[in-house]
């Protein structure tokens, strides 16, 4: 496990553009077991697996990662206002007490180290991913990501048993991972910042300390993203998508805050 990202890290392994990776992964605490407490590297961030790379990824090319499965253990913890919350999985419920949320597992982070030299926090999301922290990212959607260095050298980690926009307490059920399976491939497509695939919607993301700049960021990837599906000029995509596009806010606590813009594919006809 690696707590942090750099460039120079070794890759666990290599595989070609379409092939697939599974592992097991701690929670961002770097827990296994609730109760056993864990050896965590002096100042590491999440506990991600990686690097993975991927044979003729280049820089300035995408990457896409598709989530194939994420399968959580059966328990997770939140904290909230110094006090920890600990929930049991039981089928597709998340039990906390008396009160359960529904299961929607996904991997908080997904991403790939920054150009520069060095090792890198976990914390902040970057235009080549990391701690996105995204709740539609679950099993059967894709993530788009700028390749940052040759090789790629994908991290990947940060369980989450559910959560909601904005994951407003810091934290979401901070789970454990029994497995995770991604497909990496490749794509020549130009991107700014990340942008992401579900069942019914595209997804474009903006990282900023300034939730505004962050705004403005989702949104001009999804206006560029328009304008090439579309085949529409820029400003009819803008008005396309003060009607049709939905700014979320994607979270509030990791240094930079996160906004995610949404397209339904029924949205426009």
């Amino acid at each position: 496990m690696r707590g942090w990202f750099s460039r120079e890290y070794e890759p666990v392994e290599t595989i070609d553009p379409g092939g697939s990776v599974s592992f097991p992964v701690p929670n961002a605490g770097w827990f296994w077991d609730a109760d056993v407490e864990p050896e965590r590297p002096e100042g590491a961030g999440h506990a991600l697996y990686g690097p993975v790379e991927v044979r003729g990824a280049r820089a300035g090319q995408s990457l896409v990662v598709r989530v194939d499965e994420v399968v959580p253990r059966e328990w997770g913890r939140t904290w909230a206002d110094g006090e920890t919350f600990t929930w049991s999985l039981d089928g597709d419920w998340w039990h906390l007490g008396e009160r359960r949320v529904r299961s929607a597992p996904f991997l908080g982070v997904i991403g790939m180290p920054p150009p520069d030299p060095g090792e890198h926090s976990t914390t902040p999301p970057r235009r080549w991913g990391g701690n996105i922290d995204c709740r539609e990212l679950v099993a059967g959607t894709a993530l788009y990501l700028p390749i940052p260095v040759d090789g790629a050298l994908l991290l990947a980690g940060d369980g989450h048993g559910a959560q909601g926009d904005g994951e407003v307490s810091g934290t979401a059920i901070e789970c454990p991972l029994e497995r995770a399976t991604l497909t990496l491939d490749l794509d020549d497509r130009a991107l700014s910042s990340p942008l992401a695939r579900t069942a019914d919607s595209w997804l474009a993301f903006g990282f900023d300390e300034d939730l505004d700049a962050a705004a403005e960021q989702a949104l001009a990837t999804m206006l560029d993203l328009m304008e090439r599906e579309l085949g529409a000029s820029r400003s009819e995509c803008l008005a396309l998508a003060s009607v049709a596009v939905d700014l979320r806010v994607t979270q509030v606590v990791n240094q930079v805050k996160g906004v995610h813009a949404v397209l339904s594919d029924d949205a426009i006809r």
